[in-house]
């Protein structure tokens, strides 16, 4: 039976990096943290009510990100199995709690040998892994663009923008930064996403920061409710672990800051979710209901046209999938993309 009120929770926690660990010891540090994560959750409804039914949790919570570690070590240190050991200890947290859980982590794929995906994920109260996005722009990591073709061929291109229709309304999943690229809410919203799940790491101030800016943009022009979990702080690196910290919140669907954490490991970023008044909202007439007013066919011309960086680059002339030697590949392959924009005044 749907819910269309109930409450959700992005939960800040801080992040016990496995940097440091070797194999064995970060798989048992990530044991750890989920059991920390499960109590907390099962905590944090008991004060806030039962009625909590959407958990979402920070990028990358279970292991921090690779600080210099190729792809192999770091696949085989911090990524996740699909059906590993990892993602059955997260759905048993789900069903103690009650709760739909949203997170974030790096995650090996059978069909692609060699390389890591860094995947948002919703797991249902009944343990199943209701819905898997991997992020598609990232500065340092593999995505599914940089093997495109055999992506598609595996998965079908409804992969690439899933939502899922749940009894708490239409979910759908935008990884860190890329709140800060409307084209990625834009087109899980017009798959009929109504709640974005925006696991972040990222950089807390008392200024506007560039995502802070954006979540608040993607809530109004999609007019879709935001549940942001921001990390509170990534330790056992040598980056100030307050760096990453505070500003978890949840955003309603015009833009309005319904709760938002302050700094260090809180529940203080929990909101009413109303999917009645949402539905309302977007069948009601007038200049603020802009997805009624968008001109999509506008803009495929310029799109179309326009594109920088190719897709396929992890793909070689063979056929076979080429997984980055170093960390410095990604660098060079932006300047080239740099390059190429600056040659087609683009930039």
């Amino acid at each position: 039976m749907a819910e269309t009120s109930y409450m959700a929770l992005a939960l800040q926690l801080a992040c016990q990096a496995v940097n440091r660990c070797d194999v064995d010891g970060a798989r048992a540090r990530m044991r750890a943290s989920i059991a920390r994560i499960q109590a907390q959750i099962i905590a944090s409804k008991r004060f806030i009510g039962p009625d909590v039914r959407l958990v979402v949790l920070p990028e990358y919570f279970l292991t921090g990100f690779p600080m210099g570690e190729g792809p192999d070590a770091w696949a085989e240190k911090a990524a996740l199995d699909m059906d590993g050991p990892e993602y059955a200890a997260l759905g048993d947290a789900a069903a103690a709690a009650d709760v739909y859980l949203s997170g974030n982590a790096y995650e090996r794929d059978p069909h692609f040998p060699g390389l890591y995906f860094q995947t948002c994920f919703v797991i249902a109260p009944d343990r199943k892994v209701v819905l898997r996005y991997r992020r598609l722009i990232s500065m340092f990591a593999p995505s599914p663009y940089d093997v495109l073709d055999r992506y598609l061929s595996v998965y079908g291109r409804e992969a690439l923008f899933p939502v899922v229709e749940t009894e708490i309304g239409r979910l759908a999943a935008i990884a860190s930064e890329e709140i800060l690229y409307p084209e990625i809410a834009r087109a899980h919203a017009l798959k009929g996403a109504e709640i974005f799940l925006h696991s972040s790491s990222e950089v807390a101030s008392p200024l506007a920061t560039p995502k802070n800016v954006a979540k608040l943009a993607r809530a109004i022009e999609n007019q879709a409710y935001l549940v942001s979990a921001n990390s509170a702080g990534v330790q056992d690196v040598d980056i100030p672990a307050a760096s990453t910290d505070a500003a978890s919140k949840i955003i309603d669907y015009r833009g309005i800051v319904l709760a938002e954490a302050g700094y260090g490991e809180s529940m203080v970023a929990f909101a009413p979710i109303d999917l009645a008044a949402l539905r309302r909202w977007r069948r009601r007439p007038g200049m603020g209901n802009m997805s009624a007013r968008l001109p999509l066919s506008l803009f495929a011309d310029a799109y179309a046209g326009g594109q920088a960086q190719q897709a396929n680059g992890m793909i070689g002339a063979d056929g076979a999938i080429t997984p980055p030697s170093a960390p410095a590949f990604y660098r060079e392959r932006q300047l080239r993309v740099i390059e190429a924009l600056d040659k087609a005044g683009v930039i």
